[in-house]
């Protein structure tokens, strides 16, 4: 690693981890956060959800099996930054397209290699979330303090719109049943794909579509996606959500999909401490009673004190680990929505049910 050139790692409350330089060299700022997910790490630095965000991974290797075209969310690179213990500049796929260097010069990312990946988990952990700096091209610390304080909260941010499809687009099976409208919020391309293997025509929708849009597509349900950013920050979202569920169809949100959800029925969302990232997140069906171990990218969370009272909402799944809200369904409605990720690419497929739930829905409806 002598031909590296050196980083900084700059964290808002003062902590400096010195390190190597990865991808572009430069400077990049955003929110700090951590994924324990120990596979997947292009599916992962691809999803829209992880924009404004620089991400440190727990798993120490990363790179070694390059980048494969075809297992990307999106059309390129979402994370602001990266933060990694060891990085490998080859790779020893047979499938593998290019290296993660390459890709990560390709989509202008900058990162930071070779720190204690532990320890800085440690001090999120016991600290929460906080934005942060990693620069290759200012070694300066008072200089580097100086940008990272102009660096906006995450908490009252709305970022769906630096993500979401400028034009609608369509998506469909050779037969196609279903005709699904997707409000792409930063939609991840696996849940395009998870409906269209189940015999729905997808058409994505930008985020500030009206309803006239939606129900141009005579669609026979709604699908609200994922993406980044602070969901109380996005008033024309939740107020367009409130009329999607006026239209008495079945609607399945994720993630953001279901924070708006929850939002256009009363609730309130909280900004968690830490968040929870990685595939690997204890979840429990409380119709069923099953566990199901699944796929987690979110800073945000519906209340439980909003859920619990609020007489129009069932809670229908939970999160072992902390007894958040992990899933919601409205009462009378063919209405449901969770706050993880049922496609999981990659990551285990223990809720992939919920898109057979929503083409039941309508199917019943049809």
């Amino acid at each position: 690693m002598e031909d590296k050139k050196a980083a900084v790692l700059l964290l808002e409350d003062g902590t400096v981890f010195n390190g190597v330089a990865i991808g572009k060299i430069g400077t990049t700022t955003g929110e700090i956060a951590f994924n324990t997910g120990m596979t997947g790490y292009q599916e992962v630095f691809t999803d829209p959800s992880y924009y404004g965000q620089v991400l440190a991974m727990t798993s120490v290797h990363i790179g070694n099996y390059g980048v494969h075209l075809k297992e990307a969310e999106s059309e390129n690179m979402k994370v602001a930054g990266l933060i990694i213990k060891k990085f490998s500049d080859g790779f020893s796929r047979p499938a593998g397209a290019k290296s993660l260097q390459d890709y990560m010069i390709e989509n202008n990312k900058v990162g930071i290699s070779d720190i204690d990946t532990r320890a800085l988990v440690r001090h999120i952990r016991s600290k929460g979330a906080m934005n942060c700096i990693i620069s290759s091209e200012i070694i300066d610390v008072e200089e580097l303090k100086q940008k990272l304080s102009t660096v906006p909260s995450m908490d009252g941010l709305e970022l769906s719109s630096k993500v979401t499809t400028k034009e609608a687009y369509e998506s469909k099976s050779e037969n196609a049943t279903f005709k699904v409208s997707l409000i792409d919020f930063g939609v991840k391309q696996s849940i395009v794909n998870c409906l269209v293997d189940r015999g729905c025509h997808v058409k994505v929708f930008p985020l500030d579509s009206t309803m006239e849009d939606l129900n141009s597509f005579n669609p026979d349900g709604y699908m609200l996606s994922n993406g980044p950013g602070d969901p109380s920050a996005m008033p024309n979202s939740i107020e367009l959500v409130k009329e999607i569920v006026n239209q008495n169809k079945p609607v399945f949100g994720i993630c953001l999909g279901h924070q708006i959800l929850g939002l256009s029925q009363g609730l309130t969302t909280e900004k968690m401490f830490n968040g929870h990232r990685g595939i690997n997140h204890p979840i429990k069906n409380l119709r069923t009673g099953k566990g199901e171990i699944t796929s987690q990218n979110h800073g945000f969370v519906i209340s439980k004190e909003s859920t619990v009272q609020n007489e129009k909402v069932n809670m229908t799944h939970i999160h072992l680990n902390d007894d958040t809200v992990a899933g919601i369904e409205l009462i009378g409605k063919d209405i449901f929505s969770v706050q993880y990720h049922p496609e999981a690419s990659a990551g285990p497929h223990d809720s992939r049910y919920l898109f057979d739930q929503f083409v039941d829905n309508m199917k019943n409806k049809k």
